[in-house]
């Protein structure tokens, strides 16, 4: 197949309903204030109805009925609060998966030091970050990238869900496109087409409109792709250097919502999906939480001959931050006491926060998390063991998302091996690397330590293994010199009789 050759709806519309999902899921996620009244429709009221959008049927209406979509009366100053539980869940996700770098091993040695630089070029930044989004939106889409002008190594990227149009073949990705828009004016849009297959990257720029794709133009007609002008061939192509697809798709986690539809299926689904209303009742929590401390500022009633007045004929203004101010027209009296009124209103702390404490607890349940994992349930120190059994849940959600992370991040190495090899040399192998994930809850070296000194103590335990046990991150070179260092400081590192040879 090619890039799109004529006028055609952008994005095409059999993402739509993916594409609109993306938007809520990306709009709580950003944690934008005016992004989420957009969304919902409650902006400030205009009219003498500013709800009658409440009442409709349809999905303006399904979407005005949210806290959300509920319109600040005219004349009223905003004072909804938003809770950033999402952009919380999203990075814990990442956080879980990547709070250590994942190990990448092959059977060269050169390619293996090779792939050590290519690994700690900020690798583990990208797949953080990576991780992040694909809890937000569904998925990550990862590929190798190079630029001799900036690198003398290539590096992968990361490309966001929403600008990708992906094919699948069997559940596998077989192609994707991903798009940037590059340019707009007097209602033009010019857009960047990247379309990879395996072996090759077609580049096409397009002019259209916000539905339109519109016709091919110049890739010299865009300062973005002035520069790919010279490199593409004929077709517009620019091979890669590996022979397979060099993008991979990372689905976050199983979709429920388009499991029937066959172009949508295979997309993964975000950790906020479904906990939408949640987050919403969340908000709605706090706010009137917050409404409560504003309106139970304790204020005394006095008449407004107490008070300044602005002028004659003027009036009197009144600031609703002070702790007096007019209530009532009245006479003043020589008896002032008998004429001033405390108004003190009850603040409902409890109830808000055993009911915004559910609500999190709701939401982190219904996402696949633990409380524990976001410090909710005390800072009382543990051992990792107890940490693990507190955070099952989100352990288990933890393991199903490397099972979609390992095969990937092993199809990517490689990958990037074959492009670094093609572009910058070498006598590397492109080969495709063992990945292992290193645990996220580290033993206290402290627990450690007690437990090998029991082990040796009980002679149960040799010095290799407890060395190992101490340091489960080292490879077996550490192991063994460490080993050794601690025979010849203990003085047991004797020769061994049996290698003595005879005596004379």
């Amino acid at each position: 197949m090619s890039l799109p050759a004529g006028d055609a709806p952008w994005p095409p519309p059999h993402l739509g309903p993916a594409l609109d999902a993306m938007n809520t899921w990306d709009t709580w996620w950003s944690g934008d204030i005016d992004r989420l009244e957009r969304l919902y429709g409650g902006g400030t009221g205009i009219g003498p109805d500013p709800k009658r959008y409440q009442f409709a049927g349809g999905v303006v209406g399904r979407l005005a009925r949210w806290w959300w979509g509920t319109p600040t009366a005219p004349g009223e100053r905003r004072t909804k609060l938003h809770v950033p539980i999402a952009g919380d869940l999203c990075g814990g996700s990442a956080d879980l998966l990547f709070s250590e770098p994942p190990r990448f091993t092959v059977d060269d040695d050169t390619t293996q030091a090779r792939l050590d630089d290519l690994t700690d070029d900020g690798m583990l930044a990208t797949l953080q970050t990576a991780a992040e989004v694909g809890a937000a939106l569904g998925g990550v889409y990862l590929r190798p990238v190079y630029d001799k002008d900036i690198a003398d190594r290539s590096w992968i990227t990361a490309e966001h869900a929403d600008r990708a149009v992906p094919e699948f073949t069997w559940g596998r990705l077989s192609a994707v496109t991903f798009w940037k828009v590059v340019r707009e004016q007097d209602g033009q849009v010019w857009r960047w087409l990247q379309r990879h297959e395996p072996g090759v990257i077609l580049h096409g720029l397009y002019q259209g409109t916000a539905e339109k794709l519109g016709q091919p133009v110049p890739l010299e007609d865009s300062e973005e792709t002035a520069g790919f002008a010279a490199l593409v061939g004929e077709d517009g192509s620019i091979p890669t250097g590996y022979n397979k697809l060099d993008v991979v798709h990372i689905p976050n986690q199983s979709s429920r919502r388009w499991r029937s539809q066959p172009k949508l299926k295979d997309l993964g689904r975000s950790d906020l999906d479904g906990v939408e209303p949640l987050m919403d009742a969340l908000d709605e929590t706090y706010s009137s939480w917050m409404r409560d401390i504003r309106l139970g500022k304790g204020r005394i009633i006095v008449p407004n001959a107490y008070l300044q007045s602005a002028g004659p004929g003027r009036g009197a203004s009144w600031d609703p931050d002070q702790e007096a101010f007019a209530g009532l027209e009245m006479l003043a009296r020589g008896d002032a006491s008998s004429q001033l009124t405390v108004a003190q209103f009850a603040i409902r702390v409890r109830e808000h926060k055993e009911t915004a404490e559910d609500l999190v607890n709701q939401i982190l349940r219904s996402a696949g998390y633990s409380g524990q994992t976001f410090g909710i349930g005390g800072d009382v120190a543990v051992t990792a063991t107890e940490v693990t059994a507190r955070e099952r849940r989100s352990m288990t959600t933890r393991g199903r998302k490397i099972l979609r992370w390992r095969p990937a991040l092993a199809h990517l190495v490689e990958a990037l091996l074959a492009v670094d090899q093609y572009v910058y040399g070498g006598a590397l192998v492109p080969q495709r690397p063992t990945v292992e994930f290193e645990d996220s809850v580290q033993e206290d070296p402290l627990a450690l330590a007690n437990t090998a000194d029991v082990l040796r103590r009980a002679q149960a335990a040799s010095t290799d293994t407890l060395v190992r046990m101490a340091h489960p991150e080292w490879d077996e070179d550490q192991v063994q010199a460490e080993v050794a260092r601690i025979q010849q400081e203990t003085g047991t590192a004797v020769p061994d009789p049996m290698q003595l040879g005879d005596l004379p």
